[in-house]
């Protein structure tokens, strides 16, 4: 399209690139999607793993301070170093999570919702309707303490009040021998938006809500999220629930685990940050492929942060750089800039710029349907005369040419 009939995106995206073939992918997106057709600003930070170490991990931090100025980011997967890619980048250090340092600095919620096809059923077999994950983005084993333990002594948990008032200590453990502690943290602040953003995000889907955690055990810390979760609830939801035929309710995440294999989906399922993270993959793979899950942090000072659900896909990377075809999935890659980019139409009043997203979408959608997809989906999907496996370029070609049909 000529500049003149481009679609112009009033406000800047904050645009923040990735590691390995993620990375790959996401500048095949941008020149094949979103340039030919978009008249785009971006605010542009680059997260490789390298780039991170050369600036002490500032650039992550900048990266978050950006999406607070502009109030819509869109992330690529990235690299969380352990200490073989330590050695293999060779990094300073063993950086933290660049997704764990974002999220503690923006709050909030990550929503994790599986994109659906016509033509691959999950295989959960009774799941009809997709289940969204609602993962608590703060505090917990992303923003802990974490310490090896070399011989015998004592472990404690020590509060000291800011007044002055006299130190609480809880001993943890007393070690006799080599061992490991780790300390987490949450705020009653966190908790509550979360609660408030789960209630609110399922009201405005009309959907039902579950939340689960482990309060029998930990009679602290998880019970209190739920005593949170329980005041917001009957404080600000409960009559709107009701009138609307909604169901809210609490269970013990093992008990939620077992009943979700017999439900037909359809509702928002909350939980703690690690729990998140992991049932999410869970919901993603047993719907058809990690990379078929979107995912947006929603802070509670009303910023957001769309992004892949998924790893960088470091195999598929190594086949790339020896000159071998790939076919990874672009498709969460996609809606991570769909998502960010319907919001800022929504947010800069521009319905056209929230009308592309939904013609990208639907044109990625279709071409799934069609038969065209990558081996991940190819070895899920219903058996069909017109399947057919192509290479990553060729996916996001074939979205291209559909993308352009409906733009035409």
């Amino acid at each position: 399209m000529s500049e003149k009939k481009k679609i112009k995106v009033v406000t800047p995206l904050v645009d923040i690139d990735g590691d390995e073939m993620t990375r790959i992918m996401w500048q095949m997106v941008k020149e094949k999607l979103l340039f030919p057709y978009l008249d785009l600003s971006l605010e542009y930070y680059d997260l490789h793993v390298k780039h991170r170490d050369e600036t002490d991990d500032r650039v992550t931090i900048e990266a978050a301070e950006a999406i607070k100025k502009y109030g819509v980011g869109v992330k690529c997967a990235t690299i969380t170093p352990t200490a073989e890619r330590v050695r293999e980048y060779n990094l300073k250090q063993d950086w933290k999570s660049p997704n764990g340092t974002i999220r503690a600095i923006l709050d909030g919620t990550v929503f994790r919702t599986p994109i659906l096809v016509k033509n691959i059923r999950p295989t959960v077999l009774p799941w009809k309707k997709p289940i969204t994950v609602g993962r608590h983005a703060y505090g917990d084993i992303y923003s802990g303490a974490e310490m090896r333990i070399e011989g015998a002594g004592r472990v404690e948990l020590l509060f000291t009040p800011a007044d002055g008032g006299e130190p609480v200590r809880k001993t943890i453990h007393d070690f006799s021998e080599p061992g490991i502690v780790q300390g987490i943290h949450n705020t009653d602040a966190s908790i509550t938006s979360f609660a408030r953003a789960c209630f609110t995000f399922a009201w405005d889907r009309r959907i039902d809500i579950w939340f689960s955690a482990k309060d029998t055990i930990s009679k602290i810390y998880d019970a209190r999220f739920r005593e949170i979760f329980d005041r917001e609830y009957e404080q600000n939801w409960k009559d709107k629930f009701t009138e609307a035929g909604l169901t809210f309710f609490f269970t013990l995440i093992d008990d939620a685990v077992a009943r979700i294999m017999k439900t037909e989906g359809g509702f928002l399922w909350a939980l703690r940050n690690y729990d998140g993270d992991v049932m999410s993959d869970m919901v993603a793979a047993a719907s058809g492929s990690l990379a078929m899950m979107t995912s947006v942090l929603v802070s509670p000072h009303g910023w957001y942060e769309y992004e892949a659900a998924h790893g960088t896909v470091q195999r598929h990377y190594y086949r790339h750089l020896r000159g071998e075809e790939t076919s990874t999935n672009s498709m969460a890659l996609i809606f991570a800039w769909t998502g960010a980019l319907r919001k800022r139409g929504d947010l800069d009043g521009t319905p056209e710029v929230a009308a592309f997203a939904d013609r990208l979408e639907t044109a990625a959608i279709e071409t799934v349907e069609s038969g065209i997809m990558t081996g991940d989906l190819l070895a899920v999907a219903e058996e069909a005369p017109g399947n057919r496996k192509v290479s990553t370029e060729g996916f996001i070609d074939a979205i291209a040419t559909n993308l352009a049909r409906k733009m035409a």
